[in-house]
């Protein structure tokens, strides 16, 4: 039997677009990524489908002790473009995300992880950057789960949306479960607007307003993706982000 679909009285799909989701509902189980002892994984998502497709991205990772796993995400395709990532955490295991949304028009994106750190002294870190303009949503909810044995516990969320238009919305979600008494966790979420002296200041030095807009807009997302390796995957991402980037200004 398959499951309902959600309605936005469901917390993980308050902000969704039900709507799109009903046209590819149910959807099936989570692709499953086990990192065993002695690995260290890195998995690229670029997600940049056609304007009027909906894609639902569902992860599940599971960290042996020791071991690390890096997830790099653009979201920025699609009417209606959900990544969700879960992840459970064993002793010493580190994860890291580096997620960017960029969203125009009527557009509805969103980043979704649960992040549970199962034993000790794991530890994580989620940073997340949306630009939004238009009427488009962008929306990360992260939820950081530490159970009661789970001490030496380190993680951390920092997200941050800036708004091309007042018609933009960001929803930031950053949530703390913790059981465990010895443990680090924090988290941080701003909304802002282009810096307009900044805009001035290079638009004084003859540079045109759509490329300092650009230049500025650059500079907010490029620290995400600085940690990948030059390569193939790395070539894509900064394709992708280049045509998401251009068509927003």
């Amino acid at each position: 039997m398959s499951l309902p679909l959600p309605t936005r009285k469901d917390e993980a799909w308050r902000y969704s677009d039900v709507e799109a989701l009903a046209s590819v509902w149910p959807i099936g189980g989570p692709e499953r990524i086990a990192v065993a002892a002695g690995e260290s994984v890195t998995r690229v998502i670029v997600q940049d489908a056609a304007p009027d497709a909906v894609v639902v991205r569902h992860f599940a990772l599971d960290l042996a002790a020791g071991t690390s796993a890096t997830v790099y995400i653009l979201n920025a395709g699609g009417r209606f473009g959900r990544i969700a990532i879960d992840v459970t955490l064993h002793q010493g295991a580190h994860f890291e995300l580096a997620g960017v949304i960029l969203g125009k028009d009527d557009q509805t994106l969103e980043i979704v992880t649960t992040v549970t750190h199962a034993e000790p002294e794991a530890t994580s870190n989620q940073v997340v950057r949306s630009i939004l303009g238009g009427r488009a949503t962008g929306s990360y909810l992260g939820k950081v789960a530490v159970a009661r044995d789970a001490q030496k516990t380190d993680a951390a969320q920092s997200v941050k949306a800036m708004l091309l238009d007042r018609t933009a919305t960001a929803n930031a979600k950053p949530e703390l479960e913790i059981y465990a008494d010895d443990v680090k966790c924090a988290h941080g979420a701003t909304v802002g607007e282009l810096d307009a002296q900044a805009l001035f200041y290079l638009a004084s030095r003859g540079l045109p307003p759509a490329d300092a807009k650009r230049l500025l807009l650059e500079a907010f997302v490029a620290s995400v993706f600085e940690g990948m390796e030059e390569g193939e995957e790395r070539g894509q991402v900064e394709a992708a982000l280049a045509a998401a980037l251009g068509g927003m200004l």
